[in-house]
């Protein structure tokens, strides 16, 4: 098993910036690729960005060129890098892992004036 911990959501105002991270601990030896979900008010959970073990990295489109997405040295924890952030991007954000498909249990990214 493999136990997510995210941190650094909050309420941020249109054009601003957070980051956010996630702590991977448990069985990581098999984790192959790390990123981001989120789960808006009435929408389904869509991918945000994910990064795989030897660097390759993938955007949605609604995020490229405000996103970033990194992995820590010891390969155990992920980032991501928001910025511009615009009301849209509300949502709560999920770390991911895989290929068993671990979750954690989400942060609240709230973006308004």
């Amino acid at each position: 098993q493999v136990q997510l911990v995210e941190s650094g959501g909050g309420l941020v105002q249109p054009g601003g910036s957070l980051r956010l991270s996630c702590a991977a601990s448990g069985r990581i030896a098999g984790i192959y690729v790390m990123g981001w979900y989120r789960q808006g008010p009435g929408n389904q959970r869509e991918l945000v960005a994910t990064i795989t073990s030897g660097g390759s990295t993938n955007y949605a489109d609604s995020v490229k060129g405000r996103f970033t997405i990194s992995r820590g040295n010891s390969k155990n924890a992920v980032y991501l890098q928001m910025n511009s952030l615009k009301p849209e991007d509300t949502a709560v954000y999920y770390c991911y892992a895989g290929p068993g498909r671990f979750w954690g249990q989400g942060t609240q990214v709230t973006v308004s004036s």
